[in-house]
């Protein structure tokens, strides 16, 4: 080998090491990453289910025809407040001709015989004053009319009822919508001139107006499957109402279902419970609105924020990175109690001055949301 390519062998052998040197003494030199760390603390806990569901009213009812025809007239309007006994609309009865060309055939049919009981009745009478009949004759003829009487009469109610919707067209008389309840109008679904259909065995029947009892409210809502079994009847909760911020309403928890309905993958159960609305404040039925359910509090744990949480890929155990010296974090598994979303129970694996890693770093505001150190 020449003596020039020995020179340019050791020159480029030379320059690799220099190369060599220089990354291992920037990788030596390179700065410790810094992360924010946290210490445990003691807080109060509170968990909370939260149920979404509406304010109604407890007492709601529909008012419906008795017979079929047509609103005649409507005397109140939605939100008006009636009591019980209140005129609510009336009805003009459309009669089916039929059924009167019938009911007119039986009164004449049932006057033909009251007629001839009478001639009968006139004339027994007369001869039983003059004693040529017995008094059992004079009894049977008297029966008689006062039975075409009777039949008399009733032809002609019938006839009455099917034309009119009544027979005297009092306050009592069907064509007559009142208010069962006192209460608010919540709804009139019908307009003067609507047919209406009365309310039997086979139909329903055409609802005229809906009427509420305002004073007494009820929530209904839906809770999971997971909390369901850790609430009770007669537990005191809040009800936070949509449209009326920055106020909460007592309640009392007075149903919970005993069968769960399937919706969207989970089983939810229907919970219902008696709103306190005071006086002064003005709701409506419908109402969105969501309970808050306390299920468990305690005073004075040791605890962390849950966002210095980590999980094991595979087992899904929960973790923390606590530091050991300068730059260096050890893994440390965790027990965990109750969560109330933000900080979360410690039962093992932390004391007290542990310096938590600050994996995800957290924002200001999330550090404000810890809660009162104790």
């Amino acid at each position: 080998m020449s003596k020039t390519v020995k020179i340019i062998i050791g020159i480029v052998v030379l320059i690799l090491l220099l190369v060599v040197l220089k990354y291992f003494k920037d990788a030596n030199s390179k700065a410790i990453e810094d992360f924010k760390v946290e210490e445990p603390f003691y807080t109060a806990i509170n968990t909370q289910a939260v149920a979404t569901g509406k304010l109604n009213p407890e007492e709601e009812i529909e008012l419906k025809p008795q017979i079929s025809g047509i609103i005649d007239e409507i005397l109140v309007e939605e939100g008006d407040k009636v009591k019980k006994g209140d005129l609510i609309a009336k009805i003009r009865v459309v009669p089916n001709e039929q059924s009167l060309v019938s009911a007119n055939s039986r009164i004449k049919t049932a006057q033909l015989s009251f007629n001839n009981a009478e001639t009968l009745y006139n004339r027994n009478k007369s001869l039983f004053e003059k004693g040529v009949i017995s008094q059992q004759d004079f009894e049977n003829s008297e029966l008689s009319f006062n039975q075409a009487k009777e039949t008399l009469r009733q032809a002609q109610n019938d006839y009455q009822i099917i034309k009119r919707g009544s027979i005297s067209g009092g306050a009592s008389a069907n064509t007559n919508i009142i208010a069962q309840i006192a209460g608010t109008i919540l709804e009139i679904p019908v307009r003067e001139g609507d047919q209406v259909i009365e309310s039997n065995n086979f139909n329903d029947g055409t609802t005229i107006a809906t009427i509420a009892d305002m004073s007494h409210m009820i929530f209904e809502g839906k809770v999971d499957e997971a909390e369901v079994g850790k609430i009770s009847e007669g537990k005191e909760i809040k009800v936070v109402l949509g449209a009326i911020k920055d106020k909460d309403f007592p309640a009392t928890l007075i149903f919970i279902a005993p069968k769960g309905i399937e919706e969207n993958g989970a089983v939810q159960f229907t919970i219902k419970a008696n709103v306190n609305i005071d006086e002064g404040t003005n709701v409506r039925a419908g109402y969105s609105a969501n309970a808050e359910i306390d299920i468990e509090s305690k005073d004075s744990v040791f605890a962390i924020r849950e966002a210095l949480l980590q999980y094991n890929r595979i087992t899904e155990k929960p973790f923390v990175e606590v530091l050991e010296g300068e730059g260096k974090y050890k893994k440390v598994d965790v027990e965990l109690g109750i969560s109330d979303g933000i900080n979360v129970e410690i039962t093992e694996g932390l004391k007290e001055g542990d310096k938590v890693k600050v994996w995800n770093k957290a924002s200001e505001d999330d550090k404000e949301d810890r809660g009162p150190r104790r």
